[in-house]
Formats: structure tokens, sequence, C-alpha cells
């Protein structure tokens, strides 16, 4: 089959080519080269494809085209393994079923209130999106019908596996017709990937694409000398002597990044803290709040900060130096981005002289720890946003986009347009990042101005 880098040589209509280009899809990626000339044809498929090479659209296309909007019944399932993937896969979807448009799409995941889910699959839906455990809450309490499914999708299926997600994809299969595309996309192929295929799916074509290392090459290395004990006083002295616009900070264990953030705020510096015992509306609003500029510092474990896709991270903090050479390089990877330049310093203990020396020799680096310079206490205040994010009671579901809500503020004239930063709107709730002078204005006139004809509880986090 050809493999044109243009979405002009795959079938697809012109509305759809236009919603491509609008969206500012101008050429596809190796795996969308590779894989969508078979699942556009309704042809089952196991890809391997790494996080970022753009597998959403991979799937995703063939997943809009292949919908009927007038039967207004569940057609689509895409399966996810964490709650943050799956609302970043509902999102992608949802631009690409502007065409045909009249599309409902639903995201179902754990750690959130069943009830509303369920009132909203009353209305029914045309694509679900969702965590293996929470489908089958639904399917136990039978307000989940996927009888009339005909493609769904593994989303990230290796680490769906390794998270025991295999009884629950048992379950959902079950409840499925066995006359559907399966779009499986995982990043490795271990052997119960191979088994999961063979058990699902009718004569896959089989798409590889080997994951690349990140370039860290324009990214500039360094180590400090840092006793494990003084590490918020190591963090310290970076933050306020590099100055950094935004920075990522890697711990090893939930229990460091909550002691880092409580010694960085006992300083005078706010940082939101990632870790996987955070309860969900927890994770979203620190994320938010990283993303839109309102918290310049993240502290996070490797295993909360998979899936984030910020380009503009200025410095990567390893507060806590990681055993595993391949951490390191997919740590560095978070800066550098985009052709922009970035800085990965790590603090290094006494005890960590062989990790450090693995990483060397994997990475191709020859660092060495210097002393640790002194902490300029005169920059914290520097280092403090000046954007404040408001949450607000009102969301998708209410019909709500960003435009309302730039309307809504901009009606006093006291803010202006080019005030107002990014605008997060989800299911139940939206969030705008405003001047931290303007926030007590801005929450005054939300809650003055209806979002839709309805009033809307705002406040700040």
């Amino acid at each position: 089959m050809s493999k044109s880098k243009s979405f002009k040589s795959l079938p697809l209509s012109e509305g759809q080519l236009n919603n491509l280009a609008s969206i500012g899809y101008e050429s596809m990626t190796e795996i969308q080269a590779a894989s969508l000339p078979y699942s556009l044809e309704g042809t089952d498929l196991l890809a391997q494809a790494a996080t970022g090479s753009g597998k959403t659209l991979a799937f995703g296309l063939p997943l809009v085209e292949r919908l009927e909007p007038k039967r207004f019944c569940i057609q689509a399932l895409v399966l996810c393994p964490t709650r943050e993937l799956a609302g970043q896969v509902a999102d992608e979807l949802r631009k690409l079923a502007r065409h045909p448009g009249n599309i409902k799409i639903l995201s179902l995941c754990g750690g959130q209130p069943i009830g509303p889910q369920i009132g909203s699959l009353e209305h029914g839906a045309h694509i679900i999106v969702g965590t293996p455990g929470r489908i089958v809450d639904h399917l136990r309490k039978r307000t989940l019908d996927l009888s009339q499914v005909s493609t769904l999708v593994f989303d990230e299926a290796d680490r769906m596996l390794d998270m025991g997600f295999q009884d629950d994809l048992d379950r959902i299969l079950g409840q499925m017709p066995k006359d559907r595309q399966t779009l499986l996309f995982s990043a490795t192929y271990p052997e119960n990937i191979q088994a999961l295929s063979k058990e699902y799916q009718r004569n896959p074509k089989e798409v590889r694409i080997a994951a690349k290392d990140p370039d860290i090459s324009t990214i500039k290395h360094r180590a400090y000398q840092c006793d494990r004990t003084q590490m918020g006083q190591g963090t310290l002295a970076v933050l306020t002597s590099v100055m950094p616009e935004s920075a990522i900070i890697f711990c090893n264990t939930k229990e460091s990044c909550n002691q880092l953030g409580q010694e960085l705020r006992s300083y005078g510096l706010k940082a939101g803290v990632l870790h996987g015992d955070m309860e969900q509306r927890d994770r979203d609003q620190v994320l938010i709040r990283f993303s839109n500029g309102t918290l310049r510092f993240l502290i996070a474990t490797d295993v909360a900060a998979r899936g984030l896709d910020i380009d503009s991270v200025d410095l990567v903090l390893n507060a806590s130096l990681p055993g595993d050479s391949a951490v390191y390089t997919h740590r560095c990877g978070r800066t550098g981005r985009a052709g922009r330049k970035g800085q990965a310093i790590s603090l290094v203990g006494a005890k960590d002289g062989f990790r450090l020396e693995k990483i060397n020799t994997a990475v191709g680096l020859s660092l060495e720890a210097k002393p640790m310079p002194r902490p300029q206490i005169n920059n914290v205040i520097k280092l403090q946003s000046n954007l404040r994010t408001i949450a607000i009671s009102m969301g998708r579901k209410n019909k709500i986009r960003p435009g309302d809500i730039v309307g809504a503020l901009t009606a006093t004239k006291e803010i202006k347009g080019d005030q107002i930063g990014n605008i997060t709107v989800q299911d139940f709730n939206s969030y705008v990042a405003v001047p931290r002078t303007l926030a007590d204005r801005a929450v005054e006139i939300l809650r003055q101005r209806p979002l839709k004809g309805k009033p809307a509880r705002a406040r700040k986090i």
C-alpha cells in the first residue's frame, strides 16, 4: 500500500480533509501513514507506536469514518489504561468528529462519580472512551450496551495488561459482537500482546514503528553534589540560580514528592505535586494549573508524568537520580522540545556514583557532580507566577465553549481579551487563567454574568 504522507492520498471526504486542515494536521506521521490505509478499509490492526507518535488520529480517523450519526447507539469503544489518557483521547476524537458532526462522545472513567455517567448514558452516545474498570462497572449495572459496537480500540494495550486489566478486558469483549473491527495499539510487543491479538483479532495487519529516543542533543546536562537529606535546599538552590519559566522536578517516590512540595512551600515557592495516590480532581487541577502557567513547577513521579504533553518546559530537575538510564533519557526528553533549548540538572548523593556512571555510559555523557550553588533567596519572589486559575462550575455538558468564558470576562471592559490566558473546558467544569491582580474581579464578573443563560459558580484555585 502507498505510504504517502498527504491525507489527500486517503479515501476521505472533502469535508474531513478540510476538518483536518482546520485542526492543523498538514501531513501524516509515520504510524498514521503506515496504518491508515489498512484501518480505513476496515481491516483489524496490530500496531506498535510510542506515546506522542500520533496514534490517536491513527485509530480515531477510521473510527469516526465508520460511524453512522443517524444511528444513535454506541458504535465504537476506546479502552485506555488511565483516566488522563482517556481524557486526552476523548478531546482529540471530538475534534475529528466535527465532520460529519452531530456525534456524541462520552468518557467513562473511574475516580469520578458514576451517577452523572449513568445519566449521560441514558441520553445515548456514539463513542465511549473509558478505562476497563469503569466500563465493567457499567456492564454490571446494565447501564452500558455494547451489542452494536462496530469498532473497538485498545490504546496502550501493553500498559493495560501490565496494570492487571486482563480479566476486565475479557469481560468487556464478551459483551461485544465478534463481527467488528479491532485496532490494537501498543508501545511494546510482549507475549501477552500477541496472545490478546490472537484471541480477539481476525487476520490483523501488523505495523511497527520503532520508538525513537528523545533528542537530548539540544539539552544542557549538569549535576550537582547534594545529600538526599538536603533535597529541598538543593532544589531551591537550582531553581533560584537557573530561574526557569517552568520546570518538572522528578522524584523516585510519592513520599519524596510530598516532602519536597512541603519544603518548597516553606521557602515561599509554590509547586504542584503529582502522583498516583491523589484524587482525580486534584490531579486534573494540578495539570491544568501547570499547563496554563499558574504553577511554574511540577513535582512528579515517573508514572504520574506519563502522557504529559507540554512543550514549554525549560528545565528538568532530577531531585532523585533514577537508577535506569532509559528513565533518565525519558525524563530529559520533557525539555528541549519543539526546537527549543532545555536544561537537565541532577542532584547526586554520596551513594549515587554508580547510577551517574551508568547514565554517562548509556547516554554518552561525561557528567561530574560539582558543588551545589548557593540559594539565591532574593530570587524566590521572582519565581512566583503572575497568573491565577479560576474554576467555573459549568463545562462541556452545559454547552460551554471557551468563547463563552471570554465573552463573559470581557463584557464589562475591565478585562481585555489579550489578558486572558489558557482556557480548559471539561465535561462539568471549566478553568481559565487570568492575571493575579484581576483574579478577584474575574470571579465577581463570572458570578454575576450567566453563561448560556444560567448562573455559574466561580472560585480561585
